[in-house]
């Protein structure tokens, strides 16, 4: 392609009209979801017995009393679902931060998909992209409000309840797969950009 060619197709399609197309707005939301479970990992990492203590109450059940103190008030009938066993917690608390440190890859992966992929294939870029948010979506939906939430009745808890964040995280990843499923060439232009 000649530099005049190349010029005029400048000219016709100038180069920052690409920032607003859906898939730099993918790209961008996926490098987002990148970044927040690259700095949990780093900080559940950095700080792991505060966020250690905070797994163990979950799977110990022993908050779950509507603010009475610790290990009071609570309900016989589902202690048994507790998990008491400090190995086992550690054990859980690590393979949680696993599954961060491999969904915050996945995503980085995803991310430099859409960088580099060619403007017209995004396939990669999408797959990458759909399996990392649907990691989150299983992690904080699964785990968090799912299994802590509802099985170790962690909405009980106003210590120890991580409810409202993970229904942020589960909120952000649905809402930035249905972005990177939907038509990335609907421009009028005939761009490949968009």
């Amino acid at each position: 392609m000649g530099s005049s060619t190349r010029r005029a197709r400048q000219d016709e399609f100038p180069r920052w009209r690409t920032l607003g197309t859906l898939a730099v707005t993918s790209a961008i939301l996926v490098g987002l979801n990148a970044l927040y479970m690259a700095l949990v990992v780093i900080g559940n990492i950095s700080d792991f017995d505060v966020n250690r203590q905070f797994v163990h109450h979950v799977l110990a059940m022993d908050t779950t009393n509507f603010s009475q103190p610790q290990g009071t008030g609570l309900d016989p009938a589902i202690m048994w679902r507790a998990l008491t066993s400090t190995s086992l917690q550690t054990t859980v608390y690590v393979g949680v931060i696993i599954w961060e440190l491999a969904t915050a890859a996945v995503l980085i992966g995803a991310l430099l998909s859409w960088i580099f992929e060619c403007a017209t294939c995004k396939s990669k870029a999408r797959s990458l992209s759909t399996v990392g948010l649907l990691m989150m979506v299983l992690l904080f939906f699964g785990g968090f409000m799912d299994i802590g939430g509802e099985w170790f009745q962690m909405w009980r808890s106003t210590v120890n309840n991580g409810l409202d964040p993970a229904f942020r995280n589960v909120v952000l990843a649905i809402a930035t797969l249905l972005l990177i499923h939907l038509p990335l060439s609907t421009s009028t232009t005939g761009d490949p950009r968009t």
